[in-house]
């Protein structure tokens, strides 16, 4: 058997209403003046107001740093950084998207050990110690909750990550009730998002493992069984937890099986058009899939006998490998995501452009199972158009 080491947070909460918890748990991890990160956007639905009046009603100080954007760039670090400082925080509450959870480790991070964020791009850069660390996701997307990795936009169009173990929350908590009201159409790109992260876990050339394996499959049976419901029936509380609990098993899975070409060539579309993540990787995902298809076919088709019907299994190994791309193409139909770049207004004559920036994606196309060239990746994005 191949020698595998699989790490994770400590603690995960899955539960409705558990954020209600929240001064307690800051408690018992030593958290008396806890800095919550987040974004303008929770601001204004009125959830941050929920999450201070819990922690000062257990007796907390409590400061926020609200200033989080998309896609973060790196003066939105250091901010977050100084409020946390002056606050004197001895702890950090992430409390939003992918976004924040990223921004909130970084702020743990250097507010305690003092590292030049510059520093520590890259992999196991990180020397000294963080604050203490709870994540709170508000999308079942990201599962920035559950991996060891921060993503920082330092340019127009160039974004870079550190990845450290000290990155990984000491604690996650995952609430259903935090993501009602979340619109439509972001539910299912976050959602999609996911099952890409299961997706590319599950086919990972390097580090593949049955840990990873185990979550990869588990999140995408409950991403599959509840994301239409959680997109077109947002209340639904218990589609939303699973969609919740599957992002955050992906997350586990692309932590330890990282992924590979279809975030490496949904990397550009998100930095030159500044679309969102999930729907850069939907628009590219059959059409890597089919071109690992090579390589992944077995794997696929294991895949497909969790989302066919068993009745309508194909019955040999490359048929179910096209019932599975089929199903993920029908899905992304059904839950109303644009499907071309051509839908997005992507120019075609930047797509040779867009397939050279995807080869700067060395860090995550090492992963994938089919070795992709530049040309590869050219007719990738040109069967998306």
């Amino acid at each position: 058997m191949k020698s595998f080491t699989f790490n994770t947070p400590p603690t995960i909460i899955s539960q409705l209403g558990a954020v209600n918890q929240l001064g307690e748990i800051c408690k018992k991890r030593g958290i008396t003046r806890p800095l919550v990160v987040t974004d303008a956007g929770i601001v204004k639905l009125g959830m941050l107001e929920r999450v201070e009046s819990l922690l000062k009603d257990a007796g907390l100080e409590v400061e926020s740093f609200c200033d989080v954007v998309a896609d973060p760039p790196e003066e939105v670090v250091y901010a977050g950084i100084e409020k946390a400082t002056a606050f004197q925080a001895d702890g950090v509450i992430g409390f939003g998207g992918g976004s924040s959870m990223d921004t909130a480790k970084l702020v743990a991070l250097i507010a305690r050990s003092g590292e030049k964020l510059p520093e520590i791009y890259g992999v196991d850069q990180v020397q000294g110690a963080r604050l203490p660390l709870i994540l709170i996701p508000t999308t079942a997307g990201t599962g920035s909750e559950a991996t060891a990795v921060a993503i920082v936009t330092t340019g127009e169009t160039t974004k870079m990550g550190v990845v450290s173990q000290q990155l990984y929350p000491d604690i996650a908590v995952l609430d259903a009730e935090l993501t009602v009201g979340l619109p439509a159409h972001i539910t299912a790109m976050t959602g999609v998002d996911a099952m890409v992260h299961a997706i590319e876990a599950y086919t990972s050339r390097h580090k593949k493992n049955p840990y990873s394996d185990m979550l990869a499959r588990e999140a995408i049976r409950l991403m599959a069984g509840s994301i239409e419901k959680a997109t077109h029936q947002g209340e639904d509380l218990s589609a939303r937890q699973a969609m919740l609990l599957g992002a955050c098993l992906a997350g586990q899975a692309f932590a330890n099986a990282p992924v590979a070409a279809v975030h490496a060539l949904a990397y550009p579309l998100g930095g030159h058009y500044h679309l969102p993540h999930g729907l850069t990787n939907s628009l590219v995902l059959p059409h890597v899939l089919r071109f690992n298809a090579q390589e992944a076919s077995a794997l696929y088709a294991e895949l497909a006998e969790i989302v066919v019907d068993p009745n309508a299994l194909a019955e040999c190994v490359d048929a179910r490998c096209n019932q599975f791309i089929d199903y993920l193409v029908t899905l992304m139909k059904g839950l109303g995501m644009p499907t071309t770049l051509q839908e997005m207004k992507i120019p075609e004559s930047d797509l040779p452009m867009l397939a050279s920036e995807a080869m700067k994606q060395q860090r995550l196309l090492q992963n994938n199972p089919r070795e992709v060239t530049e040309a590869d990746a050219l007719a990738i994005y040109r069967a998306a158009y």
